[in-house]
């Protein structure tokens, strides 16, 4: 069973608080974003700016394109994961390394160009591997369900590692991407644009209960 975890991905702390208000009657485990306004084309809440209800889990998803620069703030908060893009022109591995060794979970996030044989060794120590199919830094799009090949393509690769899908998640992909072998089903739009975002996310946990049909 994939879990569902919001996603906070806005501009103002305004918006930021809004959102943590709307998700904590009912999530455990969220995913935010933030963006350098470079490797994503958009300026979200800064690493400063961020923090989040004791009780949560959170995923941080990085874009942005000097990751070293960020990567000790982002150790200090302390989340459960750190996830840095494979597309920067830094090398990430010692970032990842770096990030294991303070006993928090080293993610790496795949965008939709990104082969997984061609970053096998980022895949072979991360602990968390992100398929990527939205665009940077927004919410909403269609999930290009295609993308789901790199699941088998990553699994060869590093077996026990745990996948997560950003972009484009909802009610009707959700049953799709658990059964296509996704963990972790980032939802964004689908939760912040909605007026029930509690009766939403259900609907979405009870298609990941779904059993598949032969």
């Amino acid at each position: 069973m994939a879990v569902v975890a919001p996603c906070l991905t806005v501009e103002t702390l305004d918006e930021y608080q809004a959102l943590i208000e709307k998700y904590a009657a009912f999530a455990t485990r969220v995913h935010i974003d933030i963006t350098d306004g470079e490797f994503a084309p958009t300026f979200l809440l800064g690493v400063d700016q961020i923090s989040w209800p004791p009780e949560w889990e959170v995923d941080i998803h990085a874009m942005v394109a000097r990751p070293s620069e960020y990567i000790d703030r982002l150790i200090d908060l302390k989340p459960r994961t750190i996830i840095l893009h494979a597309e920067v022109d830094e090398d990430i591995l010692p970032l990842l390394q770096k990030v294991k060794q303070t006993g928090i979970k080293a993610g790496v996030a795949l965008q939709k160009k990104t082969v997984p044989k061609n970053i096998h060794e980022l895949i072979e120590v991360a602990d968390h591997v992100l398929v990527f199919s939205g665009e940077l830094g927004y919410y909403g799009g269609k999930a290009d369900l295609m993308q789901l090949e790199k699941v088998r393509l990553i699994r060869n690769i590093h077996p026990q590692v745990e996948i997560g899908w950003d972009g484009g998640a909802s009610v009707d992909n959700a049953f799709s991407l658990s059964q296509g072998g996704v963990d972790v089903i980032n939802a964004g739009g689908a939760l912040s644009k909605t007026a029930d975002a509690k009766l939403v996310y259900d609907q979405m946990v009870s298609e990941t209960n779904k059993r598949g049909v032969i």
